[in-house]
């Protein structure tokens, strides 16, 4: 689907305005209950060809500390999920360096199952994922539901949404996201979960790149104050 456009400042300001860390993540945790709703789920999309991981951690951190639960990352060259490990050691670095001592109150489960064994206490949980994770999941999901049929565990007649949703791997246990972030100048999603975002709010950033907090709160204002009519 194509993302709504949404005007920003140009980015490559620096990220972090003057002032305390101490200060800034007051402001966080302010901004996050004055909002008029918040994102459960958060899809953080890179159309770019260079992702950054330190603005992805950024974002990520960002995302945890206004208090959005779940988050997704993705780009369409699978780049982040490939190396989940550089990414996660980014995002525990700029936990310390943005939330000081209060990131314990802020840890984040690394929900990607080859990687269970970094899953930390959680306070917001986070998936990684790459192009495998949308089409291709459904192809999976209708191939295993197809067998269970041969088994004579399901009919046909069994198929229904709950179901399908059930036999995806790449949110399992997560809800679908209220919100998607797509950056870069590609005017599309490019496969990120197909399946799920069919009533997500989207909204499109020129970048990643040296992405501010103050972008980063704007997108989740416009989100805010969007009224959601569900197709009516």
């Amino acid at each position: 689907p194509a993302a709504g456009a949404f005007a920003f400042r140009k980015t490559g300001a620096a990220r972090r305005r003057p002032g305390t860390a101490a200060q800034s993540r007051q402001r966080w945790r302010s901004d996050g209950r004055t909002l008029r709703k918040l994102p459960v789920h958060m899809g953080l999309v890179v159309t770019e060809e260079e992702p950054s991981y330190a603005d992805m951690a950024s974002l990520v951190v960002w995302c945890m500390a206004v208090g959005i639960s779940y988050v997704s990352v993705y780009d369409h060259n699978g780049i982040f999920k490939r190396n989940n490990s550089r990414l996660m050691d980014e995002i525990l670095k700029q936990q310390q360096e943005l939330l000081g001592l209060d990131c314990s109150k802020y840890t984040v489960e690394f929900a990607n199952q080859d990687k269970a064994d970094q899953v930390l206490n959680c306070q917001s949980t986070l998936k990684v994922l790459s192009p495998e994770d949308g089409k291709a999941d459904i192809v999976k999901a209708a191939q295993n539901f197809c067998q269970l049929v041969a088994q004579q565990q399901r009919t046909y007649t069994d198929l229904d949404v709950n179901v399908l949703d059930n036999l995806l791997s790449s949110t399992n246990g997560f809800p679908d996201p209220d919100l998607v972030l797509k950056f870069g100048p590609v005017d599309s999603t490019l496969g990120f979960l197909p399946w799920h975002i069919r009533l997500t709010e989207i909204i499109s950033l020129p970048s990643h790149l040296n992405i501010t907090y103050e972008d980063f709160f704007s997108a989740l204002h416009h989100y805010a104050a969007c009224e959601q009519r569900w197709g009516k």
